[in-house]
């Protein structure tokens, strides 16, 4: 492998799981005299340096330091000395921080991380024991942050709080720099990044590095023993109360600084390493020099004789007969079989002498796990948490890019398969239905980490077109998630700059389908050779040459800072890779050439604003919008370029590296880092950049994208920067940089979303205005006033109404009629502008002229009722606080809203109505008398009648209204006579529904309750229902008025049909009162409603009940003034109830017909107690036993072939 490369794993054949380390052939030349020895292969590790041997050189400091070295230690080195630190000291804090490092431990600290040890021994004939031993005892890993990152989930942002402070010590001076171990540099050849910090404690004491930490703390690693690139030890986990005591063997192979497989008898099955592989390896980060130290096994069997080798097999075949007899059986009879393959292969396999120079050099991955997880925690659906453990995935592939480790590449490409081979992607496009929302954010993580991994500013050539050929697989397959979900044609390729102020058509965006890898596709056509990037991101101190050649002033702004002219979602995609691949000086320094390049074209934006102002503001729209969005957008831009720069101006507290368990992290705090590549006297700091980058993406005017997912994107992207935004604590200097920044904001025209002038479909700007007035209120109150009014604007639905229309603009349907397709996040974006009314009309309490220049902002440009409801009643509760006095100013704000959703409302179907009127009257109560008045006076503009009448003028009558605003008695006056006048014109318009309430309103007042009586009388006989006058009437009845009562009753019943069969309907009780009622009046009014009664009643049950009641009782007990009472009962001879008699007989006549049509045997008792009743009205007539008997004849001789009926009827009636 290349010196110093890492990244030809995916280029390889992966080993299989659980395989063992990698072994190569090691022989030796037999000493001296020795009998039977080995030749050895040309060029094999411990062969003479024949030719070309190490052809591709020696690291220099090795090859002339290596005698000197080994001769001023070749005594000193025992097995002790050997395990221990620099200069034999390592393990002791005093020791390393005194005693300077030896010459021979920085070459071998150098050549054991970078070179494979089979290459050393190509490259020198004799290599002197003692080195062997102190590059054998530097090839294990140093850092416990990629222990840490290879053993839980949690970032490893620092791998040991738990980490004790003598594991810097024992490891050297350069134990923490791991991450350069390779001997890679940076993209512009400067320094590798720099060391991890020693790593955090992750949350949880369950994860395996906090378990290793503790086995390794309590004692529980023992026997532990180095014999060349192999480790073993055996691990004990304490007893507990459900387990005994278990010792687990445990065996870790490394090789240049990085663990390559390990073994543990617990049987481990996971993405990472058990406890106790962390225990161990822990152990011989911490405790070198209590470490037992050997050379490899080959190396030691080389000094053996042939009497020595043979007592040695025969002593560890009697050791482990039972496991190695067969074996060693098997391979005795191949090695004196002459022609075996075994025999066919100079050297044998060590697995304790290192990798080979072919073998890959990485850490150890269980890719069969990885795999296994992925599966799992996919076919969880998002549920259980599993959307929250693959981001765990995704984030542990950004910790292995940011240490510069290939299996970054390795698992990312593995997490993909799994993710390709969902059966749900299928499914999905075979029911037309779109991905759910949790996956589709996983897929976009893993198309922006793809992006990171093919910008990798140091991959080779070969590995890029292998990640090329493998996302062009996946991009090509039909189930392959498209970029935005629904649509993938409207975004520009990559690598294509963007105009961003030019109208383009719609057919010169059109693209062949874009899938979630299109952009790392497109990604792999990049590179970093330009110079001037190079230069940009080499030094803090490029700036523009005295002489510029043709072409350079394109290259640098008038400071002469230099700029990065490329697509800006494209150049933040480097920066991100930058970041993402430990490179964070680099990303710092292209970022603010980024920045200075948007301030640049904010610049140019305004001067060819004002050179068009005059023509835009004429035409009150304009065609230029940017046609791709920052926010929202696949590569999170803004997003990259705000982290990178907040990045560099956190703060660390001194115990933030203890999380605690519950993970409730503390939010972020930052200082301001002075721009190294600006003058000292500018005043600009990194965190001022963020905070003016953010706002400046935030602000960008761009158009609504298409499809439910783009556009939810949007608003979530939104959020998200808003969130970050917030945890900046303001100074002044980013107060002065947030002023700035919104007033270029505010002139900045179509090229700005708060401008002047804006797109129809630009996206609104609510939420971010929201957060800018928040934060500009206690600095800038005029600004913030003016940013938020200007943001207010909705112009999507705007165009649908008449222009200065504020009263009837507001039954739209939350949908844009002239566009495909929808804004299908509308009803977010309008509940978000009611937020940002909300905000201002809470901030301008107490403030009449604020107040109103925000309600004229909510009145013309909310469209939507219910939100303005909502604003009213926002308004109204911060008016009247419980613990002290009524805002008049803000009550009428509250008032006014209020009206304006009566008006939109009127006529519209609304299931909120009701509440939406009674909440009107006490907003009004609460305002006043007044605003009391002026409800009831413009009623017919505001409510429907029946509102009117039974909900407003009712509870502004009520004696709760009165005590709450302490009348006066003319007050009291004045508010009846408008609620009479109201309760009148209700009447007139809607009688039915509005008579009862006006009557009742009217009580009080004799002419107008005489009116309200006329205009039910006059209504009665078009327009109103029995059941409404019945009520009218039972009314008049209960207030004293018995003779009104029985006219409108009267009125009632000529309404009124009730067929034979329905003697359950619910009139017959208004019937028998109306009946009653007449009698008790007299037998006038009796002898007036009967035949009423007999034309609309055709029940004989019924009429049967009326007849009996009246002759119980004698007519006229009322008691009517001026009548007199004869006190005698009535006859059934005599009219009027005569006529009543006969039609009550005629109607049981028909019935019993009507019945026996239809009749079944299980309703032949029910029939005859029908006909027992029929007889007993019979019997009220004079000659009604021969009427009965005549009846009954007839039906045996019409229905005798009824015979079961018929012997029923004759036993009971004869």
């Amino acid at each position: 492998m290349a010196e110093g490369g890492e990244g030809e794993e995916l280029l390889r054949p992966p080993l299989p799981a659980g395989a063992p380390g990698p072994k190569r052939l090691c022989s030796r030349a037999c000493p001296a005299g020795g009998t039977g020895a080995v030749q050895p292969r040309p060029g094999a590790a411990g062969a003479g340096a024949g030719p070309g041997a190490g052809a591709s050189g020696a690291p220099p400091v090795l090859a002339g330091c290596c005698p000197a070295a080994a001769a001023g230690t070749a005594g000193a080195v025992g097995p002790a000395a050997a395990a221990a630190g620099p200069g034999g000291g390592g393990g002791g804090e005093a020791g390393s921080l005194l005693q300077p490092e030896s010459l021979l431990d920085a070459a071998a600290k150098r050549v054991a991380g970078s070179w494979a040890f089979e290459r050393v021994e190509g490259r020198f004939q004799r290599i002197p024991e003692p080195v062997q031993r102190r590059i054998v005892y530097w090839s294990f890993p140093r850092s416990e942050r990629q222990i840490c990152m290879y053993s839980s989930f949690q970032p490893g942002r620092a791998a040991a709080a738990a980490a004790s402070p003598a594991s810097a010590a024992a490891g050297g001076p350069s134990a923490a720099a791991a991450p350069a171990a390779a001997g890679e540099e940076s993209p512009a050849a400067g320094p590798p990044p720099p060391a991890a910090a020693p790593a955090a404690a992750p949350q949880g004491e369950g994860l395996p590095f906090r378990r290793g930490i503790r086995l390794l703390e309590t004692g529980a690693v023992d026997n532990v023993l180095q014999v060349g690139f192999h480790l073993s030890g055996t691990v004990t986990e304490p007893a507990t109360a459900t387990e005994p005591e278990v010792t687990y063997k445990v065996a870790i192979s490394f090789d240049r600084c990085k663990i390559t497989s390990v073994t543990c008898g617990c049987g481990n099955k996971d993405i990472f390493y058990c406890a106790h592989v962390v225990a161990l390896s822990l152990y011989r980060i911490r405790k070198p020099d209590q470490v037992k130290l050997r050379l490899p096994i080959s190396e030691t069997l080389f000094q053996m004789n042939r009497d020595q080798l043979q007592k040695f097999v025969q002593y560890l075949i009697t050791a482990h007969h039972t496991e190695v007899l067969p074996t060693a059986q098997k391979l005795a009879d191949e090695i004196l079989s002459s022609n075996s393959e075994i025999n066919q292969v100079h050297g044998a396999p060590d697995p304790t002498a290192g990798a080979s120079i072919d073998d890959e050099n990485c850490w150890h991955l269980d890719e069969e796990q990885v795999r296994e997880q992925v599966k799992l925690f996919l076919s969880q659906g998002g549920y259980y948490g599993s959307g929250k453990q693959l981001n765990s995935m995704f984030a542990k592939v950004r910790e292995m890019l940011r240490m510069r480790d290939s299996n970054g590449a390795r698992m990312l490409t593995l997490i993909t398969e799994q993710f390709m081979a969902d059966p749900r992607l299928s499914l999905w496009r075979q029911q037309g239905t779109g991905i759910t929302e949790k996956c589709r954010q996983l897929w976009d993580e893993l198309g922006a980490l793809w992006v990171c991994v093919v910008l990798n500013p140091h991959c080779k050539l070969e590995e890029k077109s292998c990640w090329l050929r493998q996302l062009r697989k996946w991009g090509e397959m039909d189930v392959c998630p498209l970029e935005d979900g629904n649509y993938g044609n409207e975004l520009p390729n990559i690598t294509n700059a963007l105009t961003q102020s030019s109208g383009h058509s719609q057919d010169s965006l059109a693209r062949p389908r874009r899938t979630v890898f299109t952009r790392a596709i497109e990604g792999c056509d990049l590179h970093w050779q330009d110079s001037h990037l190079q230069r940009i991101i080499s030094s803090d101190f490029y700036v523009s040459p005295s002489y510029q050649r043709e072409g350079e002033s394109l290259l640098f702004n008038s400071q002469g800072q230099p700029l990065w002219l490329e697509h800006v979602p494209t150049a933040c995609a480097r920066v991100d890779a930058l970041r993402s691949h430990g490179y964070p000086r680099e990303a710092l320094r292209l970022t603010v050439a980024i920045i200075n390049t948007l301030r640049l074209q904010q610049q140019r934006q305004l001067e060819i604003y004002k050179h068009q102002k005059k023509e835009l503001l004429q035409r009150g729209a304009t065609t230029i919008t940017n046609l791709e969005g920052w926010v929202g957008h696949p590569l999170n831009p803004i997003g990259c370029l705000f982290l990178t720069l907040t990045e560099a101006c956190r703060l660390e507290e001194e115990n933030c590296l203890e999380i605690s368990d519950a993970g409730d992290s503390k939010p972020p705090v930052y200082q301001h880092v002075p721009v190294a590549t600006s003058s000292q006297d500018s005043g600009e700091s990194y965190l001022s950049l963020a905070l003016e980058v953010a706002l400046m993406g935030m602000g960008q005017q761009r158009v609504m994208p298409e499809g439910l997912y783009a556009q939810d994107k949007v608003c979530r992207n939104e959020e998200q920067i808003i969130a970050r935004l917030q945890d900046l604590e303001l100074d002044p200097v980013l107060v002065q940089t947030l002023r700035k920044q919104c007033i270029l904001l505010l002139e900045g025209g179509p090229f700005s979303g708060l401008g002047e002038v804006i797109h129809r479909e630009s996206v609104p700007m609510h939420t971010f205005a929201k957060y800018l007035f928040s934060a500009l209120l206690p600095h800038d109150a005029d600004l913030a006033y003016k940013l938020a009014l200007r943001a207010m604007r909705l112009p999507v639905l705007e165009t649908t109404a008449p222009s200065g229309d504020v009263t009837h603009p507001h039954h739209l349907v939350s949908v844009v009629p002239s566009r495909y397709p929808r804004w299908f996040t509308l009803g977010h974006l309008e509940s978000q502008q009611c937020e940002l009314a909300s905000t201002m009309l809470t901030a301008a309490k107490g403030d009449m002229l604020r107040l109103r220049t925000v309600l004229e902002a909510i009145q013309k440009n909310i469209h939507s009722s219910s939100l303005i409801f909502k604003l009213a009643q926002d308004a109204f509760k911060i008016a009247t606080p419980a613990d002290s006095n009524s805002d008049t100013t803000l009550l009428n704000v509250a008032l006014e809203l209020g009206l304006q959703v009566m008006r939109m409302t009127l006529s519209t179907l609304n299931w909120r109505r009701r509440e939406m009127v009674r909440w009107l009257v006490t907003c009004a109560t609460e305002v006043g008398v007044r605003a009391l008045v002026s409800i009831l006076q413009s009623w017919y503009s505001l409510f429907t009648p029946t509102e009117a009448t039974s909900i407003v003028a009712a509870t502004v009558m009520s004696h709760n209204t009165i005590l709450r605003l302490s009348l006066d008695y003319p007050q009291r006056e004045e508010l009846a006579s408008c609620a009479r006048t109201l309760a009148l014109q209700c009447a007139m318009k809607d009688p039915q529904n509005c008579a009862l309430s006006a009557l009742t309103l009217c009580e009080k007042d004799h002419i107008a309750f005489e009116t309200a009586y006329q205009i039910v009388i006059d209504a009665a006989s078009t327009g109103m229902t029995y059941t409404q006058l019945f009520t009218i009437a039972r009314y008049m009845e209960h207030r004293g008025y018995p003779l009104r009562a029985f006219k409108l009753a009267s009125l009632a019943m000529t309404h009124l049909n009730l067929a034979y069969n329905q003697d359950t309907h619910p009139a017959i009780n208004d019937v028998l009162w109306a009946c009653a009622l007449s009698h008790s009046l007299g037998k006038n009014e009796l002898a007036a409603i009967i035949p009423l009664v007999v034309k609309s009643v055709h029940c004989a049950t019924v009429l049967s009940d009326i007849l009996r009641r009246c002759t119980m009782t004698a007519p006229g007990l009322a008691g009517i003034p001026g009548r007199r009472n004869s006190g005698k009962l009535m006859s059934t001879d005599k009219a009027p109830l005569r006529q009543l008699l006969d039609a009550t007989i005629s109607a049981y006549i028909n019935t019993t017909h009507s019945r026996l049509t239809h009749i079944s045997p299980r309703h032949y008792g029910e029939f005859i107690e029908f006909l027992s009743k029929a007889r007993e009205t019979f019997l009220l007539a004079q000659d009604g036993h021969i009427q009965f008997a005549q009846f009954i004849d007839n039906l045996k001789q019409i229905y005798k072939g009824k015979k079961k009926l018929m012997l029923l009827v004759r036993e009971r009636f004869g």
